[in-house]
C-alpha cells in the first residue's frame, strides 16, 4: 500500500475515532456482562454472571435489572432477544441450560438442559424470528449444535455436527463466534489446538472447514469473534493469558474466507468481540481497550483505553450500539446524534 494512502487511513481512523463518544451508564448491580442483543434503537438485552437479565426499552436511558429465579448461581454468556417482551439465554458452564421469557423477563421456562460433564454453551444467533442456531464445546468429540424453528420454545440437536480435532473447542467470551446471516447461512468459530471457522450454507445440514492463522495451539487462543458483511469477514481473539500481545490476533478476509490478510495496523491486543457499525466502519473491543476501523479492517485506530470490555452490539434495526464488560454498560455515540 503506498505511504500516503496508509496516511490518509489512519488520519480517517483518528477522525473518526475522534467523533465517537462512550458514554458509561448506571449498572448498579454485581454482574459481569458478555451477553448482549439489541434489537432496535429503543430495546435491549443483557445478562451476565450471578443470574442477572437486563433490559431497555428506551434506548438505554434507564434498566431494569433482575436475577432469573432459581439460577441465581449462574453466569449467562448467551443472549438473543425477539423483541422487547421475547429472549432466550444460555448459561455457560454444565449443567447447560436454555430459558426463555414471553413476558420481559418476569419469569423464565427451562426450554433445554444438558447434564453431559463437557455440556457447555458459547453462542446463540437466530436467521429470523422462528429460526435460529446454538452451539457449544464439544460433546463426545462433536460440536455442541441445537436449532430451533419455533422462536426458541424447543431446541434439538443437529443430526451431523462437525467432528472436531483434540483439543478443538469454542470460547463463551461475547457469544459473536456465532452468525447466522442471508437466509440459511451459519458460520460458528473455534479455538484452542485447532483454530478454524465452520460453515454451512443450509442451517447447519452441511458443513465445511475455513482455516484461518490467528493464533492457535494452546487452551488460550484462537478466535474469539467473528463479524460477517457480505464478503467482508472479520475475525478477532488472541491469546486471553497474553491479552497486550498484539500479533496473529485480528485478521480480515475479502473473499468471504478463502484468503486472509493481517491488517496494516492492528488492535492494541487481543480483542473479544469484532461488530460492523456502518458501512466499511467496524469497531472491535477486549479486554484492554476498544479500536475502530473505517476500512474494513485493514487499520485500526484507539477508541477507547478503558479496560474491562468483552463485547458490543449494534441494532439489528437501527444505530444503537451498546458495549459492556465486568460491571460496564455504555453506549457508543456519535458526537452530534
Amino acid at each position: 500500500m503506498p505511504l500516503v494512502v496508509y496516511l490518509l487511513l489512519i488520519f480517517a481512523c483518528q477522525t473518526f475515532a475522534q467523533s465517537v463518544e462512550v458514554v458509561p451508564l448506571r449498572v448498579g448491580v454485581p454482574s459481569s456482562f458478555r451477553a448482549l442483543s439489541v434489537v432496535n434503537n429503543k430495546v435491549a438485552w443483557v445478562a451476565g454472571s450471578n443470574g442477572y437479565i437486563g433490559r431497555t426499552t428506551d434506548g438505554g436511558a434507564t434498566w431494569q435489572f433482575s436475577q432469573v429465579n432459581g439460577f441465581e448461581s449462574l453466569d449467562f454468556r448467551s443472549l438473543h432477544a425477539l423483541n422487547r417482551k421475547q429472549a432466550i439465554i444460555a448459561n455457560a458452564g454444565t449443567p447447560a441450560h436454555i430459558l426463555l421469557t414471553a413476558d420481559g423477563g418476569k419469569t423464565w421456562k427451562s426450554v433445554y438442559t444438558n447434564t453431559h460433564a463437557d455440556a457447555f454453551i458459547d453462542g446463540i444467533d437466530f436467521w429470523n424470528r422462528l429460526e435460529g442456531m446454538i452451539y457449544g464445546d464439544p460433546v463426545d468429540s462433536r460440536m455442541l449444535l441445537l436449532r430451533t424453528t419455533d422462536g426458541g420454545k424447543s431446541w434439538k440437536p443437529v443430526k451431523q455436527p462437525p467432528q472436531l480435532a483434540g483439543g478443538e473447542a469454542s470460547f463463551a467470551a461475547s457469544g459473536t463466534g456465532i452468525r447466522c446471516f442471508n437466509k440459511s447461512s451459519v458460520v460458528i468459530a473455534t479455538g484452542g489446538a485447532v483454530s478454524r471457522l465452520w460453515y454451512s450454507a443450509d442451517k447447519g445440514e452441511t458443513w465445511k472447514a475455513v482455516e484461518a492463522p490467528v493464533i492457535q495451539g494452546e487452551n488460550s487462543t484462537g478466535i474469539f469473534s467473528v463479524g460477517i458483511r457480505g464478503n467482508t469477514w472479520i475475525i478477532a481473539g488472541g491469546n486471553y493469558q497474553q491479552p497486550s500481545r498484539t500479533e496473529r490476533h485480528i485478521y480480515y478476509s475479502t473473499d468471504a474466507g478463502k484468503t486472509w490478510q493481517a491488517p496494516m495496523l492492528a488492535t492494541r491486543g487481543y480483542r473479544e468481540c469484532v461488530e460492523h457499525l456502518n458501512g466499511r466502519v467496524w469497531v472491535a473491543v477486549g479486554p484492554t481497550g476498544a479500536e475502530v476501523s473505517v476500512d474494513n479492517g485493514n487499520a485500526w485506530n484507539p477508541l477507547s483505553d478503558e479496560p474491562g470490555f468483552h463485547t458490543v452490539r449494534k441494532a439489528r434495526k437501527g444505530s444503537l450500539t451498546l458495549v459492556v464488560g465486568n460491571g460496564k454498560l455504555h453506549v457508543l455515540k456519535l458526537q452530534g446524534r
